[in-house]
């Protein structure tokens, strides 16, 4: 049994959107990593999300080769590949060794071993090309699930904090119209394996911008209520070096001074006449 071919004008529609949308997010990290460049450190980012979109980007284009007339998920995961890439390249040429050897430890781990694994059991494991996809198109389902579930830690420190800081609306905007984008374009392209993660990443889409409506006048608050204590802890008493000792040597001064006490306690007599 052949695979569905893209037939229906809308799979086609919100493929094409899809990869619009797709492509703004995965060029948003540009100037985090212009500035990378430009100051010759990763000031403290961590290479993580990238070696991981990197991975899902990988499987799913392995399984849009295997599975076949799928040019739209193959163009924009191509491109997924060549940024995430890129990304990757200049982090470790400006990361600190320590950093750096723990980025290729991750690489190695996961977009090398893991992706062999990966390949090795879809091609041993099955006999035929359609079952070999349909595998792949399980684990992509589950790696894409574990993506889309990584921004939960973001959601429990802004419901913890009461603050959208490190959560913009925009991203959130454009992540969730991705997942929108893809679960149509599945959906009318009758793939499961597509249109079954974008279902959870619209869910947690929501819940994002939901989270930011409710917290983002909470963050000025915040703001106003840490600057005093932090202005007071941030105070420091400054020494001025030489102080101490210039006014101990003022003071050695007049004690040494000829005549300064007696000066100070002979010049008058016990009725207020001149002693001399």
């Amino acid at each position: 049994m052949a695979f569905p071919r893209i037939h229906h004008p809308l799979a086609f529609t919100f493929g094409v959107l899809g990869n619009i949308i797709s492509l703004f997010v995965l060029m948003a990290p540009i100037p985090t990593f212009y500035r990378i460049w430009k100051k010759k450190s990763t000031e403290g980012f961590h290479s993580l999300p990238y070696l991981v979109t990197l991975f899902n980007s990988t499987l799913w284009l392995y399984y849009a080769l295997i599975k076949g007339n799928a040019i739209l998920l193959i163009t924009i995961n191509s491109i997924g590949c060549l940024l995430e890439t890129v990304y990757i390249v200049l982090y470790l040429a400006y990361a600190p060794r320590h950093v750096r050897k723990s980025t290729v430890k991750y690489f190695v781990l996961m977009n090398l071993g893991a992706f062999s694994f990966f390949i090795l059991v879809a091609r041993y494991a099955t006999h035929d090309r359609q079952t070999r996809a349909m595998v792949l198109g399980w684990i992509c389902v589950a790696v894409s699930v574990c993506v889309f579930a990584a921004p939960m830690s973001i959601l429990r420190q802004v419901i913890r904090t009461k603050s959208v800081e490190f959560m913009p609306f925009s991203l959130s905007l454009t992540l969730t119209l991705g997942a929108v984008m893809w679960f149509f374009y599945g959906l009318f392209s009758h793939d499961k394996c597509i249109y079954l993660p974008n279902i959870i990443g619209f869910f947690l889409g929501v819940v994002q911008m939901l989270l930011y409506a409710l917290y983002r006048r909470a963050e000025a608050v915040i703001i106003l209520e840490k600057v005093p204590p932090k202005s007071l802890v941030d105070t420091k008493v400054v020494d001025i070096p030489g102080e101490d000792e210039a006014a101990a040597g003022k003071e050695e001064v007049k004690a040494d001074k000829p005549g300064a006490e007696d000066e100070d306690d002979d010049t008058t007599g016990p009725n207020g006449d001149s002693a001399v």
